[in-house]
């Protein structure tokens, strides 16, 4: 316990007071118009007293056009007096319990939902491969369009540190826009930003050159970066480490290992429609707990960036395993949608519970038998999900998480409330 609690200063110079973070949720939680208000405020004074020494908000988006779900916070163009106090409150909420607070900033590209762009944008005409007809067929952003995106990360960076955030992580995972640049699957382009992989990098690490200079030398300035897609003929860890390398030479404070995408989502331990591309698929994926260990390892041993970790950590085993590997932060999600208080818990030895708890989260057989495998899995993943959602949703509204619910009524309650809030934001 005593490394956990251990503090560690990033090379900007902020220091984080224990290796313990809240790592990125989508929190749905935004006033109309994307603004941050009483509900978010909520939500991360309940996770800043809960003993984190880093707090790593969910999507903060660039572009309202492009969102990740409706009630996603958007900084964008000029903020109002009124947007920016959100912010700075927003800000003060998540320091509140004296850790650091930085803030995640995406663009959803091709993963924007329907209800939100009718016609997405992505580095190619490339649909997202998921039935059900959530997601339009995107268009491919033009040279001007993608200079317009770099220019949206910039100025969103520096409005948010100047909220009072101690910092951001620029949001290249998970199959959003910068992740869609970097795989050759989505990314078809002939031009400077596709092809090669210094072709198809160039849009995150100009993202990250641009966000740099207009936060300061001493804000955080962090990566989310998928060690691969598990997808054949997508992102490959081999390309990671690449892409690791490049980033080496661009003053990155925390570089955050995760994997997937919406059609394989590795990062939540799910499977998705297509077997994962097993030349990726090594042991800590199929694990239960720490599914990115095994990359974290070798990427640190390729490069000097601090390395934070996310992903079905459990006990405090595999955690202290993990920072005694190198491993410099430990990111928590999942766990502090139903126990907020869970990280000073973990401090002082009492989290026995989390496991066996989570085993009981099944979805009924009767909604599923009828359904193919890879289907039953889709459905299984996405009630999952929503019962997280529905959690993160109390705490804004000041209500106590619930350990237990249907999941099939999480998951229509979850509908229900994305179609609401499309309509009022």
């Amino acid at each position: 316990m005593s490394q956990m609690a251990s503090p560690f200063t990033l090379p900007c110079g902020v220091t984080i007071p224990n290796r313990l973070v809240k790592a990125a949720m989508t929190e749905g939680l935004a006033d109309p118009g994307g603004l941050a208000g009483a509900r978010i405020v909520r939500a991360y004074r309940a996770w800043a007293e809960g003993g984190a020494g880093l707090h790593i908000t969910g999507n903060i988006m660039i572009d309202r056009r492009y969102r990740e779900r409706p009630a996603n916070i958007v900084v964008d163009g000029e903020q109002s007096a009124e947007a920016m106090a959100g912010l700075a409150a927003f800000a003060e909420a998540a320091k509140s319990g004296g850790g650091a607070a930085i803030a995640q900033i995406s663009h959803a590209g091709r993963q924007s939902p329907k209800i939100i762009a009718p016609e997405p944008v992505g580095p190619s005409a490339v649909p997202v491969a998921l039935p059900g007809g959530v997601f339009a067929a995107p268009r491919a952003l033009t040279d001007g369009e993608i200079e317009d995106v770099i220019t949206r990360f910039a100025h969103t960076a520096r409005r948010l540190t100047d909220a009072g955030f101690d910092g951001v992580q620029v949001h290249g995972a998970h199959g959003y826009l910068i992740s869609e640049f970097l795989s050759p699957r989505v990314n078809l382009r002939q031009d400077r930003w596709g092809g090669p992989l210094e072709n198809r990098a160039r849009l995150l690490i100009e993202t990250v050159r641009a966000v740099r200079q207009a936060v300061g030398p001493d804000k955080v300035v962090s990566v989310k970066l998928n060690s691969s897609d598990f997808q054949k003929g997508g992102f490959s860890f081999r390309d990671c480490l690449e892409v690791v390398a490049m980033l080496g030479q661009e003053g990155v404070d925390l570089l955050e290992i995760s994997g997937g995408n919406y059609e394989q989502p590795s990062m939540m331990g799910l499977g998705g429609l297509e077997p994962v591309f097993e030349a990726d698929a090594r042991e800590s994926t199929r694990a239960r707990e720490a599914y990115f260990m095994t990359y974290a390892r070798e990427v640190i041993a390729a490069s000097p960036i601090p390395v934070m970790v996310t992903g079905g950590f459990r006990t405090a085993r595999a955690m202290t395993e993990a920072l005694e590997d190198g491993v410099a932060m430990i990111g928590l999600a999942r766990p502090l949608c139903v126990d907020p208080d869970a990280p000073a818990k973990l401090l002082r030895g009492d989290w026995n519970w989390l496991p066996a708890w989570e085993t009981q989260l099944k979805v009924h057989p009767v909604f599923t038998t009828a359904l193919p495998a890879n289907m039953r899995r889709v459905v299984e993943g996405l009630a999952l999900m929503a019962f997280f959602y529905r959690n993160i949703l109390r705490m804004g509204d000041g209500k106590t998480p619930k350990r237990s619910m249907s999941l099939m009524a999480a998951l229509i309650a979850h509908q229900i409330t994305e179609s609401a809030d499309a309509k009022r934001m």
